[in-house]
């Protein structure tokens, strides 16, 4: 079995400071992720590389990632709006001889979440995504993922495979200042894909709730359905009554029957 363990960091941009790379970063997702492959890298004696994919400046959260313990890293050399399913396949590129893969299962940018999907589809390996909490032992990783409903379940992994985690499954260790120091000098592997990276393109628009299915409307003729569709209908099966009454009566029953109905 590989001893090659990968862990991958989605360096993003703050929507707020889109031109300063200072206020960029990876989110606390990533961060669990990275502490999870270092605690498995040291259980098993493996070797951690980190993998991001951006420009120069992305190469920020892979020194962070060598300073916390990370053997190597490598940045594949390509836009931040490059496709999902692009961004997964040069990964792949990247990690095709790795057993473990980890990810985190949101980024900063609110992204799809789907590249553990489609980098597990690309190694032909297993997936563990969604992932709460995180078991070592001597038989492997057990894993407890969230599903649908507020159920969980739990995994039994093994390789190869892809995990992603949620943000609060572990908290990144703290580096020390003698690794800090040495990362800004580290190495850094750049890979440039051979095939052309297709970039997302986003469509902004207002918010429009999914439709509700709807039964037929029923009645023996079209202003009974159209008063089946609307409230007309309920009100005067409900209300609707005929009397005939002098003025001064009638106006009084249609106050009392406005306080029935609870309009007044």
């Amino acid at each position: 079995m590989s001893n090659r363990i990968v862990v991958c960091l989605k360096w993003v941009l703050q929507a707020g400071e889109p031109d300063d790379a200072r206020f960029a970063g990876v989110s606390p997702a990533d961060h669990a992720a990275l502490e999870l492959a270092l605690q498995w890298a040291e259980r098993t004696g493996g070797q951690l590389t980190a993998i991001t994919v951006g420009p120069p400046q992305a190469e920020t959260a892979l020194r962070d990632a060598i300073a916390c313990g990370a053997s190597n890293a490598v940045r594949i050399d390509a836009p931040l709006s490059t496709n999902s399913a692009d961004v997964a396949a040069a990964i792949a590129s990247a990690a095709h001889d790795a057993k473990w893969v980890w990810c985190g299962d949101y980024s900063m940018d609110n992204g799809s979440g789907s590249v553990p999907a489609f980098l597990a589809a690309a190694l032909s390996a297993s997936q563990a995504l969604g992932v709460t909490n995180v078991t070592f032992d001597d038989s492997g990783i057990t894993a407890t993922r969230r599903v649908d409903g507020g159920r969980r379940e739990v995994l039994a992994v093994h390789a190869p495979v892809v995990i992603s985690v949620e943000g609060a499954t572990a908290r990144l260790r703290r580096a020390s200042l003698t690794a800090l120091r040495a990362s800004t000098t580290a190495p850094v592997d750049v890979v440039v894909p051979i095939v052309a990276m297709r970039t997302s393109q986003h469509t902004i628009q207002p918010y429009r709730p999914r439709a509700r299915a709807l039964a037929m409307p029923s009645g023996a003729n079209v202003l009974d359905r159209v008063r089946s569709l609307t409230t007309t209908g309920t009100a005067v099966a409900t209300h609707h009554e005929v009397e005939t009454l002098a003025p001064a009566a009638a106006a009084a029953r249609i106050v009392d029957a406005l306080r029935d109905w609870g309009y007044l």
